[in-house]
């Protein structure tokens, strides 16, 4: 076993969770093709694989206990965190990956098919035009999770015309103490749950949001 494998395993245990040992495999080599696509492609500040481990896979696995529901939207996605970490660990969830960049959208495609995730469609586009001009309406999304992708406001106003009155709003942030008091009226916070994060002594937090009945 690896290395990697070794902390990846530790943290698993950490954050107490069960996750197969064919998934463990799939996670590090997802992180092993984000490193290898980082030298062509900038598709994340982090460039050493070790701090990937922590900064991108434990982070994105420390929500998998507050995943709910069976079709979930990652807005501003990018390499595909949490959305392709989630997705190897729930294939039987949908999950749909959305960016604007193209290069972003183009690296998801390629873990999509190396690491097999038939539960995963990528969308290169933006997210407040996402759906708009379908002639069919888009399924309804149980969740909708973002990471490091605008502030909650900003956020909730680029996805408002997907959020139904059964949808949670996942937002994972540092520090939201400011962003909570400038959300609009029509939402509201229902759950704030702090992340530990194995290896990271910085805060972290999961918020999940609701739309107020009208």
């Amino acid at each position: 076993m690896s290395s990697l494998q070794e902390r990846l395993k530790q943290g698993i245990d950490e954050l107490s969770l069960d996750i197969p040992d064919e998934t463990q495999q799939k996670l590090i080599q997802y992180i092993e093709l984000i490193a290898k696509w980082n030298k062509a492609f900038n598709l994340t500040a982090i460039r050493n694989i070790d701090e990937m481990l922590t900064l991108h896979l434990l982070d994105s696995l420390a929500v998998v206990p507050y995943i709910s529901g069976n079709r979930v939207l990652d807005v501003g996605a990018g390499a595909g965190l949490p959305g392709i970490v989630l997705a190897l660990c729930y294939p039987d969830k949908e999950f749909v990956l959305i960016d604007t960049n193209g290069k972003k959208t183009r690296f998801m495609t390629q873990a999509r098919i190396e690491l097999g995730l038939a539960n995963v469609e990528v969308v290169h586009a933006r997210v407040d035009d996402y759906g708009v001009d379908k002639i069919q309406p888009l399924k309804p999304f149980d969740a909708i999770i973002s990471r490091a992708f605008a502030s909650i406001s900003d956020m909730l106003a680029y996805v408002g015309h997907l959020v139904t009155d059964k949808t949670s709003v996942l937002a994972m942030k540092a520090d939201s103490e400011n962003e909570i008091s400038q959300m609009p009226e029509d939402y509201a916070i229902s759950e704030i749950h702090e992340l530990s994060v194995p290896g990271l002594q910085a805060k972290r937090q999961l918020l999940v949001i609701h739309k107020e009945a009208s």
